[in-house]
């Protein structure tokens, strides 16, 4: 017990890990009991993070800070314009051809699994097709009465979305234009002496600003390429497996894993086993070792530097706990956790 006792002293003796331990916790309690209530929050202050650099940027070129905000910010409005009124319904109507083609698949699927047991009768038998089909449709009804039941709620939907339209462009412009002073403001609520919170909030924020936006470039890029080469090779729902794709390097290794799945069976269901389904799956792959091993590195070269095995330890923790808002966040709270441990060892190398 006396060692316990005299870890905690030798660690918890200095006031700025104390008032930095506090700090965590205060943040940490609002976020788990206010996340869901200040979520047009958190998205605006993610876009104000992104948009930030764009307007460093420009006061590079001598351009006052306010102009600069109006100019990123009316090209940040023209592209929800486009999002809203271009992408969107694209997006929509794939999506309802691919709903109204999964009975036809689902046949096609049972008529090619039939053929196993004649060809490999000592591994599949037509019970073991049938209950595996039976399954399927289960699962697939089960997602039809989750589309049903979120169209019943389709009015709470809307709602949500009006209120994100309006509060979150709102709340970026001022997230921007006012940064200075929203800092001033929340500094006059700590205390006077947190060196070490300091330290850690800047590694942070350089991390943060520096993964955020290079989250979103990789994105984008990723979204580009995988919707040209699936347009160029003919795939069905080109924009729609595009789209995921490019969101799936939210989640870093285990999202590309995820995707493999329904790029291979939509280009299965369309082709076959033929040249144009193994094209597109090596297309596939082919993007994501891209992404991987020379995209990442470019973008994130002064950003993080997080073992894989912390990455996929902190999504896994992160996203159990947080969820949504947990797997979106979970590398840079590993930063986060990164930058503490990094600080207090040499906070007790100085001591």
């Amino acid at each position: 017990m006396n060692p316990v006792i005299a870890w905690f002293r030798r660690h918890l003796s200095d006031p700025q890990i104390v008032i930095l331990g506090v700090l965590l916790v205060i943040g940490g309690v609002l976020v788990l009991a206010l996340g869901e209530i200040l979520a047009p929050v958190l998205v605006s202050l993610v876009v104000a993070y992104l948009l930030e650099g764009l307007v460093k940027f420009f006061e590079r070129l001598k351009i006052p800070r306010i102009l600069s905000v109006v100019i990123i910010f009316v090209l940040f409005m023209a592209g929800l314009l486009f999002l809203f009124l271009a992408l969107i319904p694209l997006l929509w109507q794939q999506l309802v051809q691919l709903i109204q083609g999964l009975p036809s698949k689902i046949s096609w699927t049972q008529d090619a699994l039939m053929q196993l047991p004649e060809r490999y009768p000592e591994f599949f038998s037509e019970q073991q097709i049938r209950d595996f089909m039976a399954m399927l449709r289960s699962e697939l009804a089960h997602a039809g009465q989750r589309l049903v039941s979120l169209s019943i709620a389709s009015a709470r939907l809307i709602v949500w979305i009006v209120v994100y339209m309006f509060l979150v462009p709102m709340l970026v412009f001022f997230f921007l234009k006012d940064k200075n002073r929203l800092l001033e403001w929340v500094r006059r609520f700590l205390p006077a002496e947190r060196r070490l919170a300091s330290e850690v909030w800047q590694e942070v924020d350089r991390q943060i600003g520096n993964y955020v936006r290079g989250k979103a470039w990789e994105i984008l890029i990723v979204w580009v390429v995988s919707f040209i080469t699936f347009s160029l090779l003919g795939l069905e729902f080109a924009m729609l497996l595009s789209l995921f794709v490019g969101l799936s390097v939210l989640i870093p290794y285990i999202g590309a894993t995820v995707m493999t799945f329904p790029v291979a069976f939509i280009a299965y269901f369309q082709w076959g086993p033929t040249a144009p389904f193994f094209y597109t799956v090596g297309a596939y792959l082919l993007i994501q070792i891209l992404d991987g091993n020379v995209l990442v590195a470019l973008l994130f070269s002064e950003a993080v530097n997080l073992h894989p095995i912390a990455i996929i330890v902190a999504v896994l923790f992160f996203g159990g706990v947080l969820g949504f808002w947990g797997i979106f966040f979970a590398i840079p709270l590993a930063t986060l956790v990164q930058a503490i441990i990094n600080q207090w060892g040499r906070t007790r190398l100085s001591n």
